[in-house]
């Protein structure tokens, strides 16, 4: 028994060498010894036979079941009065007033058969559908039996992400997160000065690399020179809870949130003491003067971190921007948007929190081929002469759909978990009736 103990030991002890040598210290120091790289082109090679082999399949057979999610509504984006004008086209409207047609039927009865069927918000809510499959799980509907070979490396593949890659990530994570805790606690000793805030920055940089590497996540970062820079603000989509380590792993930020406890408050109060992180306790996230004033009081020293902020306040499922909450662009500070995009093809990072909890997410991530995610660095925008923080906050949510090559939506993130206002509705209800009875008759009733 002993030497079975003895044997696990040092088999403990060389997997340990092997992490610290080969990952942990090239990622505190920022290269690569190319490991990752050849991972990475290993797994293409691997994915693009696949496809193949799923493709060829695919041609030989005649008769392939139709995919559900692909032709079911052809959808026509466009505002209410130019689709109703389409409907109109026989019979236009008078010069003077409004009218009524009919045919206005069609066009409400199509909207609400699309919302039944599936409506353009809640599909965000919902994992990125692929175009073939990945050998992770079987997200496309037309997935069947191919060969034996490609049966066997997807059994390969389970056994190489769980019995390999997940004890590696999980111990990576742990030992990033161990080092986050200990070295921003220590750090947090030294008195405010320079030297300070340079350890700060170097330790969280590095465990966050540390946990990228965990991650097996390969970023490209693309437009370098406009990174957000002190005293700024910086905005970005959200997909996912790493979503902060793919940035902080290209430089360092002032983080917002909410106090929690357990082992994230752990985290969070050894963050704070070597850098000034804004944390809120519950009650004083209801009240928005007070959070407003003390980002404010961020903003405004030149010396302290860009304030990291997901404006959408939800995640989505990487297809979309949804609406920006505009208390970020009340603030008055210098806005940097920035725009990611991942790659469904080796994971699905997107987190549906009504769906899954943290632990079962990370757990997915840990099983995942990698995390492959492009990342856009957009230059500076300040808010406009006249331009409300509502606008600003449009204008900057459109340059990152643009960016990204996402959809630009001015649906609200919130109703992932509650229902239309009934604002919204009044408001379309208004629109349709000054259509009706004319803007002018509209303006005098009221």
């Amino acid at each position: 028994m002993e030497e079975f103990w003895a044997g696990a030991l040092w088999a403990l002890r060389i997997w340990l060498y092997l992490i610290v040598g080969l990952i942990m210290i090239p990622a505190m120091f920022g290269f690569s010894l190319g490991i990752s790289e050849t991972y990475m082109r290993v797994l293409m090679k691997t994915l693009e036979w696949a496809t193949l082999k799923i493709q060829k399949a695919n041609t030989e057979e005649k008769t392939l079941k139709p995919s559900a999610s692909n032709g079911v509504i052809q959808r026509e984006y466009g505002s209410m009065e130019k689709e109703l004008g389409e409907l109109r086209r026989s019979r236009p409207k008078p010069p003077v007033g409004g009218d009524f047609t009919l045919s206005d039927c069609f066009y409400f009865t199509r909207k609400g058969i699309e919302s039944i069927v599936e409506d353009e918000v809640t599909q965000r809510f919902t994992s990125e559908e692929l175009v073939s499959w990945n050998l992770l799980t079987r997200t496309n509907n037309d997935f069947q039996y191919i060969s034996l070979r490609l049966t066997l490396v997807y059994g390969l593949g389970i056994f190489v992400r769980y019995c390999i890659l997940a004890p590696l990530r999980i111990t990576l994570a742990c030992i990033g997160l161990t080092w986050l805790v200990i070295g921003t606690s220590a750090v947090g000793l030294l008195p405010n000065s320079r030297v300070k805030s340079w350890l700060s920055e170097w330790v969280h940089v590095m465990c966050y690399r540390i946990c990228a590497r965990g991650l097996s996540a390969a970023i490209r970062y693309h437009n370098r020179e406009n990174k957000p820079k002190k005293g700024g603000i910086c905005v970005a989509n959200h997909t996912s809870p790493i979503d902060i380590v793919i940035l902080c792993n290209d430089g360092c930020y002032a983080m917002v949130g909410q106090v929690h406890g357990g082992l994230m408050g752990v985290v969070q109060r050894a963050m704070v003491r070597s850098c000034p992180h804004v944390w809120f306790e519950r009650s004083e996230m209801k009240d928005r003067h007070l959070v407003t004033n003390r980002l404010k009081d961020h903003v405004s020293d030149k010396t302290k971190l860009p304030i990291l902020i997901f404006p959408e306040g939800t995640c989505i499922n990487n297809t979309s921007v949804m609406m920006f909450k505009k208390g970020s662009f009340e603030i008055g500070g210098t806005i940097y948007p920035v725009a990611m995009k991942y790659d469904p093809k080796f994971g699905d990072a997107f987190w549906n929190s009504s769906k899954h909890s943290m632990v079962s997410y990370l757990l997915r991530m840990m099983t995942s081929w990698a995390i492959v995610c492009n990342v856009w660095y957009l230059p500076a925008m300040h808010q406009q002469e006249g331009e409300d923080a509502v606008q600003f906050a449009n204008r900057v949510k459109s340059a990152i759909a643009h960016q990204g090559g996402l959809v630009d939506l001015q649906w609200d993130g919130g109703l992932k978990r509650a229902k239309v206002k009934n604002t919204f509705k009044e408001w379309e209800q208004k629109k349709y009736s000054s259509m009706v009875v004319g803007d002018d008759s509209s303006s005098n009733s009221d």
